[in-house]
């Protein structure tokens, strides 16, 4: 008899937490939706949150990388999912590894995740990525490389956003490998290649004047010239 009690005790406390959480999770589920209805994306955080306590799921702290991630946030991104690299990740997973790992100055983890990428699918925008760790941490063979597949395959519709002014903004991604092509070239032969260096530059420009990257870099070769003469 004992015995029985016990048990009915132990369901009832079982159904009654089982409730609990449901009717938790109903709550953050609706609160999630008002949350993200006001664009309060500490109020999405938060209940994304909660909601991966209450059932987690590794989509669920997909998405919530993600948010960290658009936020700027990239150690809390990482946090989240971790750095381990396995082969059941999503491109999601790698993607905000990646972008993360680069953003925080490792620069060898991240070209791991984005070679990931671009083994799974080469496309312009991460062979671009690729190139650009590869051109700082001196491969500039295999930047080279990705810039000539960048460039092969690129659309005038791509765009890449740059983050070195004050304010963000968006050029032609075909201006983008134009730029990285200069920048391979001249740390090729700095003396030998400083004119078709240049001659590069000013084709991302003529595309998109107003390419601050591109401009900063021309001075900067046009000044060396200047010195040298």
């Amino acid at each position: 008899m004992k015995k029985l009690i016990l048990l009915v005790t132990v369901m009832s406390t079982l159904s009654i937490t089982a409730q609990t959480k449901t009717e938790l999770q109903k709550h953050f589920e609706g609160y999630y939706k008002q949350m993200k209805k006001q664009g309060d994306i500490q109020g999405v955080i938060n209940a994304m949150t909660h909601l991966d306590v209450i059932k987690p799921t590794q989509a669920r702290k997909d998405t919530l990388a993600y948010i960290y991630i658009s936020e700027g946030r990239h150690i809390e991104a990482l946090n989240t999912i971790g750095i381990e690299k396995s082969g059941t990740d999503s491109d999601l997973n790698t993607e905000i590894k990646a972008i993360a790992l680069k953003e925080l100055g490792d620069r060898k983890r991240a070209l791991e995740f984005y070679n990931v990428l671009y083994t799974r699918k080469p496309v312009p925008s991460v062979a671009y990525e690729i190139a650009d760790l590869m051109l700082q941490t001196g491969n500039l063979e295999g930047a080279k490389e990705k810039v000539e597949y960048g460039l092969a395959n690129v659309t005038d519709d791509m765009r890449r956003t740059y983050y070195e002014t004050q304010q963000p903004y968006q050029t032609s991604l075909k201006a983008g490998f134009l730029y990285l092509k200069a920048i391979v070239m001249y740390s090729e032969d700095k003396d030998a290649n400083q004119e078709i260096a240049l001659a590069t530059l000013n084709r991302a420009l003529a595309i998109d004047p107003n390419f601050n990257m591109a401009q900063i870099t021309k001075e900067a070769l046009l000044n060396r010239k200047k010195g040298t003469e």
